[in-house]
């Protein structure tokens, strides 16, 4: 925290003026700081946090894999999506309520920006429970729906009990949280909040999984760690937002204090499409898990470490698209367009670089990869192809979702919900089924990067007429 003194008498000034002056110092970051260094600052916390929420989730499968039980993988990775879509509902209030703060900011209008950060933690805290309750109460037809079967079953059902339905609000609660720090500026704090809770999941993975529970309930402990873990880093953002001072814009307020109409469009314009776009992208794994389940169990483990595996590249476009979002959003609706377009390309970039790395990296150590999450030997032949395949795709995958969170920061959720649907309904689903039928199971692997052709085309196209009509060029 900024500490401000009396010029004369050398005392303390109100805090009021310390939280102005903290308000001045992020404002740099969006207007005057130079773009790279700018991304930079947004970006490389929001990276290292979206890489620890990527490690302990592989984690899980790491330290489950060392028991060498395919059943125990499958099931726990039959869950993935599920939990997945937990955290995609929060890009409601956390997205949505996030981009608007930022352009609210832009207009420096700190307190209706004030009012829909109260309103996003709120709608947070409903989401969390109400899923989390859905859940428990549709457990069966769920498991059924993800294809799990009475092998997988009590597997399945133990870890979905730890994570979604005792951990649902606090998942949700860190995301949104998280998304509306990053908001305000405030990256480093929501980078760390977000590292320290997959720190403390990884550190707990082993301890509950040997030490503390007894043999064959692995999977048990593996969801607990995530749970107390997830509870541990929303506790800390909590800390935090009380920590930015009495007058800082993410306050909770009462629950009756609703944002001005126009300003609660604009959150759910935006979240609502991000929760779809979330949502579809794990209704994709859903669709993945159940063509694989009527192969081999090995084949759905196989799978499943692969998507968790992928997941490296894609966290870390996450985290650059993350770190730009903010910006963008500032500075787009401060009229500053240069400086909004230089941050795109340079995004952009950086983006497509590490995609290109990340693709020669899977190529070459696939089989490697998969045999540091299990030693069963058909597991890792399968796998080893299945990540070559699907890692082919990865510059497309970046590609495809930056473009969504470009309209998301311009505030145009509805451009952004169009590719969203585009991309999962029209693309990646139908072509799923029909590669399948076409070339059975590898068909189902090599389907992502014939989907994303299409997709970024679209995208492409679309974005560029944005542009053009809006003479943001």
């Amino acid at each position: 925290m900024v500490r401000l003194t009396h010029p004369a008498t050398g005392k303390d000034l109100p805090h009021r003026m310390t939280a102005a002056r903290k308000i001045r110092d992020n404002t740099e970051i969006f207007e005057r700081m130079p773009v790279a260094r700018a991304v930079r600052t947004m970006a490389v916390p929001t990276i290292i946090g979206q890489l620890i929420v990527l490690f302990y989730n592989i984690a899980d499968t790491f330290f489950i894999g060392r028991v060498n039980n395919p059943l125990m993988v499958a099931g726990a990775s039959l869950i993935l999506p599920v939990f997945n879509i937990c955290i995609a509902l929060a890009g409601i209030a956390g997205v949505g309520g996030g981009a608007q703060i930022s352009r609210l900011l832009g207009k420096h209008d700190p307190d209706n920006a004030r009012h829909v950060a109260s309103f996003s933690m709120w709608f947070s805290l409903m989401i969390g429970a109400v899923f989390a309750l859905g859940v428990l109460l549709f457990m069966e037809p769920l498991l059924r729906l993800l294809g799990v079967g009475a092998d997988t079953h009590d597997y399945a059902r133990a870890y979905a009990m730890c994570v979604i339905v005792f951990g649902g609000i606090p998942t949700v609660m860190t995301n949104v949280l998280a998304n509306l720090m990053r908001s305000i500026g405030e990256s480093r704090k929501a980078g760390f909040g977000v590292t320290m809770g997959g720190v403390i999941n990884i550190a707990l993975d082993p301890l509950f999984m040997f030490v503390l529970f007894p043999r064959g309930m692995e999977i048990v402990g593996a969801g607990v760690a995530t749970c107390i873990s997830n509870c541990l880093s929303c506790l800390y953002f909590i800390i935090m937002i009380k920590r930015l001072g009495p007058d800082r814009v993410l306050k909770l307020e009462s629950p009756r204090v609703f944002p001005e109409r126009a300003h609660l469009a604009k959150v759910f314009s935006v979240g609502i499409p991000s929760s779809i776009a979330g949502f579809l992208f794990d209704l994709d794994y859903i669709v993945i898990g159940r063509l694989m389940a009527s192969y081999t169990n090995t084949a759905v483990a196989a799978v499943g470490i692969v998507l968790k595996a992928e997941r490296l590249p894609l966290n870390i476009g996450v985290g650059i698209c993350q770190g730009m979002v903010p910006i963008v959003a500032y500075n787009y609706s401060s009229g500053n367009y240069k400086r909004m377009r230089e941050v795109i390309r340079f995004s952009r970039t950086l983006g497509i670089i590490c995609a290109v790395a990340a693709i020669t990296l899977y190529e070459i150590f696939a089989p490697y990869i998969m045999r540091f999450f299990i030693a069963d030997t058909e597991t890792v032949a399968l796998g080893t192809s299945f990540l070559r395949a699907r890692s082919l795709a990865t510059v497309l995958m970046f590609l495809s979702f930056f473009h969504v969170h470009l309209f998301n920061s311009y505030g145009k959720g509805g451009y952004a919900f169009f590719l969203a649907v585009m991309r999962w309904v029209a693309f990646n689903i139908p072509m799923l089924f029909l590669m399948n039928r076409i070339f059975g199971m590898y068909g189902i692997v090599w389907a992502q990067l014939a989907a994303d052709v299409l997709t970024v085309t679209l995208s492409f196209i679309v974005h560029q007429r944005y542009l053009a009509a809006n003479n943001l060029k």
